[in-house]
């Protein structure tokens, strides 16, 4: 089972990364607990959405209040 990261971990890892880029892709993401593939990607995400990484799931909801009606309807 794959790890989540939550929108967060995920920017400031590529924010880490374009500081360190010296270090590579791999020793960077290893640094960060987080593999090669997952961290390029996050990187390449970034880029074409103008230094964001959005994130699928739970962390999408406009506020709480949506989140708790989806959850609610999925629980019926």
């Amino acid at each position: 089972m794959s790890k989540q990261y939550d929108k967060q971990f995920k920017e400031d890892a590529v924010k880490y990364y374009l500081e360190h880029k010296e270090l590579g892709l791999k020793k960077c993401a290893g640094n960060l607990a987080a593999s090669k593939t997952a961290l390029g990607t996050w990187v390449k995400t970034a880029r074409e959405n103008n230094g964001e990484v959005p994130v699928r799931g739970s962390g999408n909801y406009a506020s709480d209040e949506a989140k708790e009606i989806a959850s609610t309807a999925l629980h019926k």
